[in-house]
């Protein structure tokens, strides 16, 4: 069986760790121990590793670790691989000069096999420069100035179709195999914003089409097969005060053609949504803190509670057996490991500082690293069991920590892990942050009793009886006042409330109107003889259960 490699990228340089049993560096691996190893990526099937070591570019096979490709790209900054890994994409920032003024292409396409440039394209926005390609590569497509452009058979010197004049935000081709489908973001800047979803290359007519309002942006999440698609829109600015990261909708569209909105069950942020491998379902993290995760169906209905937790984070291990719910960032650093097909909890652990999760391949391990620019102290990974046990941990020292990933391997080299009970494990070195509350240090260890701020001094029990006379005569003073000052407010309290509940019916009375409204307007769409969406006919039913609220509050 393959034993899983770990790729690790620190200020020291580049190395390849065996990510299980021995965890000792891979021996005939060519590392890189400069510090300007900028970046690192393993080909989709694991056949290939690339990266980028001061000016060049280099590629290795991983079944020898023989270099097979170097090249020069002195401004290389990212790299990216074709579907199936045949191609490796460069990405360099563009640049103009007073002896160049226009600029040169900037992104790159070259051969695995060889090294030899196949195409360049100038990307002058650094959005949606990696090229997408289908599962087989035999079509390409590329973002340019709000048009999608598409290739054949790696001849990028023909684009044989093109998405035009649509204004196109963002875009995706679905996985899986054919027929291809393509979902374009439309945003717009007054009226709704649409997700709309083509098949290739029948672009004149749309598969479905999904409108909604306070999209400035969107995440697009394609499930495996390629079926189904979720759309995570985001607001720049709530309007409403609410929350300062925006607001949030969560958008299923399906290359049936039907469209839904993900209806979740508690106010607050879309933090995440992730499918299942298995493609018939997909999980979401939503709500103030502390936030709730469900499972729905591809009907968007609710299949499993995991219910609230310190999460914003989805990780389903490659088999989908093992959902892993953790929370980074400003949260507390907690995770939850659960069993999907048994529908309970396997444990919940302390991943503090955590920056980075990842699977491993074979869907029993996953790595936890804090990685820097976003912590730059107690930088280090940890491997981690699927049961919750700690396996190894590597602590990077007073050095800084930069990337962790996993080597990929063919679908089919590892088999479905079992859910197993909890294996033996390590302590960490990490120090854990105490929970008890601060003594200064001339109280520790001793029997020391904490003074109150509202503690009666040793003075007040002296006071003169010519001091205590006063100070009882001051306080039924103040009392008297404040019964006057009680008594005027009641009044005044009894006339807004009453103002309120008048202000509170009418606005009452203002909605239910507004929706009785759009029932109409919904009915009058049906029986023209359009199709509505189950949302619509939900709306439709509520509308006895309105009229009869509306006599009740005008009564």
């Amino acid at each position: 069986m393959a034993v899983p490699n770990l790729a690790v990228r620190g200020s020291t340089g580049m190395a390849l760790y065996q990510g299980l049993s021995t965890f000792e560096p891979v021996s005939n691996f060519p590392s890189d121990v400069s510090p300007a190893c900028k970046f690192f990526l393993f080909g989709p099937n694991g056949k290939h590793f690339a990266w980028i070591s001061s000016s060049k570019v280099i590629l290795v096979k991983t079944s020898d670790w023989k270099i097979i490709v170097e090249a020069d790209y002195p401004k290389a900054a990212q790299l990216a691989y074709s579907s199936k890994g045949t191609y490796l994409v460069v990405y360099e920032p563009f640049i103009t000069t007073p002896s160049n003024p226009k600029g040169s292409p900037n992104v790159h396409v070259i051969k695995t096999t060889d090294g030899q440039l196949v195409k360049s394209f100038e990307y002058r926005d650094y959005k949606l420069w990696i090229p997408q390609w289908s599962s087989d590569e035999k079509i390409c497509a590329r973002f340019l100035n709000g048009d999608v452009l598409f290739y054949e058979n790696s001849n990028f010197d023909n684009i044989v179709y093109r998405i035009k004049k649509l204004k196109i935000n963002n875009y995706s081709i679905s996985p899986g195999n054919q027929p291809l489908n393509v979902l374009c973001f439309l945003p717009a800047k007054s009226g709704p914003s649409n997700g709309r979803l083509f098949q290739y290359p029948e672009f004149n007519t749309f598969i479905a089409n999904k409108s909604f309002f306070q999209a400035d942006r969107v995440e697009i999440f394609w499930n495996i097969k390629g079926t189904a698609t979720l759309l995570l829109t985001c607001t720049d600015v709530d309007k409403t005060g609410a929350s300062y990261y925006g607001k949030q909708g969560l958008h299923l569209i399906t290359t049936k053609g039907d469209t839904s909105q993900v209806i979740v069950n508690k106010e607050g942020p879309l933090y995440n949504a992730a499918w299942s491998p298995s493609s018939k379902e997909f999980c979401v993290v939503y709500g103030f803190m502390p936030s709730k995760a469900t499972l729905y169906n591809l009907k968007c209905d609710s299949v499993m509670e995991f219910g609230t937790g310190t999460f914003n984070a989805i990780y389903y291990n490659p088999f989908g057996n093992i959902l892993l719910l953790a929370g980074f960032g400003n949260v507390q650093g907690n995770a939850e490991l659960w069993d999907v097909n048994g529908k309970k909890k396997i444990k919940k652990i302390e991943i503090p500082d955590t920056t980075f999760l990842q699977w491993c391949p074979d869907g029993q391990h996953f790595v936890t690293a804090t990685t820097a620019p976003r912590l730059k102290v107690n930088n280090g990974y940890k491997i981690w069991h699927s049961s919750g046990a700690l396996l190894h941990e590597k602590p990077w020292g007073k050095e800084e920590l930069f990337q962790v990933v996993w080597q990929n391997y063919p679908q089919g080299t590892f088999k479905t892990p079992t859910i197993c009970k909890a294996v033996e494990g390590i302590t960490s070195s990490q120090p854990i942050a105490s929970k008890q509350v601060y003594r200064p240090p001339h109280a520790r260890n001793s029997d020391f009793k904490p003074t109150s701020l509202h503690e009666e001094s040793s003075e007040t029990k002296t006071q003169s009886k010519a001091y205590l006379k006063m100070k009882k005569k001051r306080e039924a003073k103040r009392q008297a006042k404040l019964e006057v000052e009680n008594s005027t407010d009641n009044k005044q309290n009894v006339k807004i409330t009453d103002e309120l509940v008048v202000n509170e019916k009418q606005l009452r009375i203002k909605k239910i109107k507004s929706d009785l409204k759009n029932i109409n307007r919904l009915k009058t769409i049906q029986s023209s003889g359009k199709e509505l969406d189950s949302n619509q006919i939900a709306r439709l039913k509520l509308e006895n259960s309105l009229l009869d609220e509306l006599k009740k509050i005008q009564l």
